[in-house]
């Protein structure tokens, strides 16, 4: 996590303040942008192959637009109205895996209201990258087809939630081009952060997939195993099979030595 101000610089100074920041994923706060700022992703991994990098700004991004460095170029990735729209992920491509040097360039203003240029980022390696779609699609465990046996076996094993539960509700967003399951759940296997939680009253346990509304996600009964990633603080749904079905691709791996992790079915 990043924060800075512009309010701290020398104000005759037309330096360009760097910033380097050395995580995979994290945050960055500029609040009263003046001139520029550029950022330097370069992850603390020498062997990474991380290619593609990601930004979602705040819902309240102001005061600056944001570029990326190509050739001694600069493209615009983020302008400052697309700031504001809700859920709006940029991803593009990184020429250098272990360098992506992102440029802040604040807008002209009158006045020292304040305003802040925040945003998250995710650097995601190629191999879960789908191929050249994945730009328009965005987030890349949102892909549609169902997952054969061994995806699912191993989506259980390195997937950031695992979780048992029934569909509650779908509500789609096509503005943002996506859809959103809420889940009633019977078991948390594993969950990265507490995207589902218990609720106060009723001591239920639910939580919101996102998925691409491409998908066609509907409503359906019966139990599901729901799994998949998280990206900038929201559960992505990977492979969500129906439990029963599940329960037989995973026993019959393991009768046969196969399967590639111990799952705790109680």
């Amino acid at each position: 996590v990043f924060l800075g101000s512009g309010l701290s610089w020398e104000p005759r100074s037309r330096a360009v303040e760097q910033v380097h920041l050395r995580c995979t994923e994290g945050s960055l706060e500029w609040m009263y942008p003046a001139r520029a700022l550029r950022v330097v992703l370069e992850p603390n991994l020498a062997s990474a192959r991380h290619t593609t990098v990601c930004i979602k700004p705040a819902s309240d991004f102001q005061g600056a637009s944001i570029y990326v460095e190509r050739a001694g170029q600069l493209h615009l990735v983020v302008s400052e109205a697309e700031g504001a729209r809700p859920h709006h992920v940029s991803c593009f491509s990184a020429h250098s895996p272990q360098r992506v040097a992102l440029f802040l360039q604040a807008s002209p203003q009158r006045d020292i209201s304040r305003r802040t240029a925040s945003f998250q980022y995710e650097l995601l390696s190629n191999q879960s990258a789908p191929g050249p779609d994945f730009k328009k699609t965005a987030l890349l465990e949102a892909m549609c087809r169902p997952c054969d046996n061994l995806e699912l076996l191993m989506a259980i094993c390195s997937s950031d939630f695992v979780v048992k539960g029934s569909i509650r509700n779908v509500s789609h967003d096509s503005e943002n081009h996506m859809s959103q399951v809420d889940v009633s759940v019977q078991k948390v296997y594993r969950q990265k952060n507490r995207i589902f939680q218990q609720e106060e009253g009723s001591g239920e346990w639910r939580g919101p997939i996102r998925t691409l509304l491409q998908c066609k996600v509907k409503k359906g009964g019966g139990d599901f195993l729901f799994t998949g990633n998280e990206h900038f603080g929201e559960a992505w749904l990977g492979c969500a099979p129906r439990f029963k079905d599940f329960m037989l691709v995973y026993q019959a791996a393991r009768e046969r030595g196969a399967n590639p992790c111990e799952f705790e079915l109680n």
